[in-house]
């Protein structure tokens, strides 16, 4: 059975002007549309044609001579993530247990978006930050190139793509004020509860 490019959540100018629709045309119809693609080329005849996508990156994490299929098949799942990850409805202040636990864990919101924003722009290179749940608890994790918190034993909530593609036709190579942007116009907390 093979893999197909996820629909976006939402129309492709549904995030402007915080993300173009020229961007999402790039990063969705062509970057994770390649990732896709060669997943499905890379497992064909494999044992792994048959899994399901996280039994893929979690059968073929840390194991170099699968690195192909796992920084495919992660970043199929990551990209798919990311775009339930935002909204055109997103920014705004979380809800309930959500908001909780934030309070719980950082001090404030404002305290999250402070260090969620520094764990994006500290990523070195290409790569991806995340909000998690472990055991309960919530945490920012930051992860380089297809890198994943489902290999870790943690629970993503939500994430930012900060690899340059994701924002660089919109903000150059001003990815804070991508971050920034992502945080107060487009994070959807409504999925980040729905995951916790």
């Amino acid at each position: 059975m093979a893999f197909e490019l996820p629909s976006l959540p939402y129309d492709a100018a549904a995030l402007e002007p915080h993300v173009s629709a020229n961007t999402l045309g790039f990063h969705h119809g062509k970057h994770h549309n390649a990732y896709v693609t060669n997943l499905n080329n890379l497992i064909q005849g494999t044992p792994l044609v048959d899994q399901d996508l996280e039994t893929i990156i979690k059968t073929t994490a840390g194991d170099s001579a699968q690195a192909g299929i796992f920084n495919n098949a992660a970043q199929v799942w990551n990209h798919t993530f990311f775009w339930n990850s935002m909204s055109p409805n997103g920014g705004g202040a979380p809800s309930g247990d959500l908001v909780a636990k934030i309070d719980a864990a950082f001090g404030s919101l404002d305290a999250f978006k402070d260090a969620f924003k520094a764990a994006g722009i500290g990523q070195f290179g290409s790569g991806w930050v995340w909000l998690v749940s472990n055991n309960g608890n919530l945490e920012i994790a930051k992860t380089a190139n297809a890198e994943t918190p489902l290999t870790d034993g943690v629970t993503p909530l939500v994430t930012c793509d900060v690899w340059e593609h994701a924002y660089y036709l919109d903000y150059q190579n001003r990815r804070p004020d991508f971050l920034q942007s992502f945080l107060d116009n487009l994070i959807n907390w409504e999925f980040a509860a729905s995951n916790l």
